[in-house]
């Protein structure tokens, strides 16, 4: 079977979101599978002037608007949402304890919580409003909970980051397939390029 599209994000960035929308249906119409890895930019990322530099640019009105008019263009679903960004680290600890248990479950779980923060303006950095969307995927609400502040979860989701940034990874999204590595959303065409033709 063909490698699998690595794909990073994190779920406080629009184009992340944007992406998650799409790689699916891409990698599907290649024969591929898409491995999922939420990171947390924050965590991976140091201050640039006391300015994250992801954040820094995703504050400005050009990406406010960027981001309005490609999901326009995409037909997908958007709303910019308030407040933002927001931290992402809880909803990145229960996505990677569904992801070591069931990666389909955390798949789905992660479509809810871009979905939440990027369609219904709901606060994903909430505790109360993570809950709500793991059950309404069925998840057993004490589980979840646990997995909020569960020291092993804590050391896999940090592991997982230092293992993108070993990779290369600086940003969401950010695709790998073949130790290519594509850098955001609008890297999609190039990435279904090089796997409709092999590398270019």
């Amino acid at each position: 079977m063909s490698a699998p599209i690595d794909f990073y994000f994190d779920f406080s960035s629009p184009y992340g979101y944007l992406a998650s929308e799409q790689i699916e249906a891409l990698a599907a119409r290649h024969g591929r599978a898409v491995m999922w890895h939420a990171i947390v930019l924050d965590a991976q990322f140091q201050p640039q002037g006391g300015v994250k530099i992801p954040l820094a640019l995703l504050r400005t009105e050009y990406a406010r608007r960027d981001c309005e008019r490609s999901a326009a263009f995409l037909g997908i679903p958007y709303k910019t949402p308030t407040p933002y960004p927001v931290h992402t680290e809880h909803a990145a600890r229960v996505f990677q304890w569904l992801s070591d248990r069931n990666p389909d479950e955390a798949r789905a779980f992660a479509h809810g919580v871009f979905r939440a923060y990027f369609v219904e303006g709901r606060n994903i950095a909430e505790v109360a409003v993570l809950l709500e969307i793991a059950a309404t995927l069925g998840l057993d609400r004490e589980e979840v909970s646990n997995a909020f502040s569960d020291l092993a979860t804590k050391a896999r989701l940090k592991a997982e980051i230092d293992l993108a940034e070993a990779r290369g990874v600086f940003g969401s999204p950010f695709f790998i397939v073949e130790g290519e590595g594509f850098w955001g959303p609008d890297r999609l065409a190039q990435l279904e390029r090089w796997l409709e033709t092999g590398p270019f």
